[in-house]
């Protein structure tokens, strides 16, 4: 008997699941993938999208006809109740009934931990593809009118790798622009240290990004919690107070209202804990996958871990053989070449997404 797979949510993870699980199991498997978004999204490229170097149409695509070119069902709905004792889902478009499930909803920025965020203006964050048009907009108005910048990442922020990023961006973006001497740049986050990244840091990272900031001008300040934003200004815990002209904050990631409405499915913060085969716990033939899964630390399988740091014009290669601690080696590699690698690997990404090559490497 036919299996129905269905799968909520249809960027990285959804894509890959769905069209993984029809190409496996072809004849014995119907995949549907329900997704509140239509278009695919490569969010790496979000850092890009301000300065103009990238453009909404650039970096998505349409979902639809990828799925349909490999025998996948896809509604563009958004799930509304999650009912795994029945097995069912309720959309926007209908009940949808399901054998196994595969949540690969993604995650939504709170602003919980820095009141003040949503209304102040001339502070952003890039971390959608809605959140990161308006501090495009607003880097216009600042080119016009400089001042000081302040980039940082709160307490329990969702991706401190992207306010490095931005921030190195930023400076080139500013050095391109003629205004170093009158937008001063300061970074400011809650990690320990410089290259902690939420991850424990790798060995030479925080001696590598003091040597970038010191190159670049970029006052740094570490370890301390972010307490209010208000236009213009930041309060940080320890009392003191950044002046901005322009800010971007990286916030800190929840799960969808949606999964953390299910009974006993989702942790507090509203992502699914899973066993080392990515079924939840509570719920074997449900399937969280990518940033939906709650990963649990010290997280000891034994994936090698390659990433590409943009740094405006330069770049980082990280390589490690764990993702997270405990690590037998890290390593950090500043070359220009990186940079083109990224911008090599977004165009592959995005070309065999759209295609349906999940196979591919």
């Amino acid at each position: 008997m036919r299996k129905e797979v269905l799968v909520l949510g249809g960027n990285f993870g959804g894509l890959n699941a769905a069209l993984g699980v029809k190409h496996e199991l072809e004849g014995d498997v119907d995949v549907t993938v329900v997704s509140a978004a239509e278009r695919f999204l490569f969010n790496p490229s979000l850092i890009w999208l301000p300065f103009g170097r990238r453009s909404p149409a650039d970096i998505t695509f349409p979902l639809a006809p990828t799925f349909g070119m490999h025998g996948v069902e896809f509604v563009h709905a958004a799930a509304t109740v999650i009912d795994p004792q029945a097995r069912v889902v309720h959309t926007t478009k209908g009940v949808h009934n399901y054998d196994y499930l595969v949540i690969a909803t993604g995650y939504r920025n709170t602003f919980d931990v820095l009141p003040g965020f949503e209304s102040a203006d001339g502070a952003y964050t890039i971390t959608t593809l809605e959140d990161a048009i308006r501090p495009g907009e607003g880097w216009r108005r600042f080119l016009d009118d400089p001042g000081p910048v302040v980039i940082g990442a709160t307490q329990g922020a969702g991706c401190f790798g992207a306010a490095y990023e931005f921030l190195f961006d930023t400076a080139y973006q500013v050095k391109k622009a003629g205004l170093r001497g009158r937008a001063p740049l300061t970074y400011v986050t809650a990690e320990p240290f410089l290259g902690q990244f939420g991850i424990g840091g790798l060995p030479g990272g925080e001696k590598l990004l003091r040597m970038f900031c010191k190159k670049e001008g970029i006052q740094t300040v570490t370890g301390v919690a972010m307490q209010e934003l208000a236009p213009g200004k930041l309060r940080l815990a320890d009392g003191q107070d950044l002046h901005y002209a322009y800010a971007m904050i990286v916030p800190p990631f929840t799960g969808q209202d949606v999964v953390s409405a299910v009974p006993g499915l989702a942790d507090d913060k509203g992502f699914v804990p899973v066993r080392d085969t990515y079924q939840s716990l509570a719920y074997p033939e449900v399937y969280p996958v990518g940033v939906a899964a709650a990963v649990q630390v010290p997280w000891t399988t034994a994936i090698l871990a390659v990433c590409v740091m943009d740094a405006g014009a330069n770049g980082v290669m990280i390589l490690a053989d764990r993702m997270l601690p405990p690590r037998k080696f890290g390593v950090m590699i500043p070359r220009p070449q990186s940079h083109l690698a990224k911008l090599m690997f977004e165009k592959y990404f995005v070309w065999k997404s759209r295609h349906g090559y999940v196979r591919l490497p």
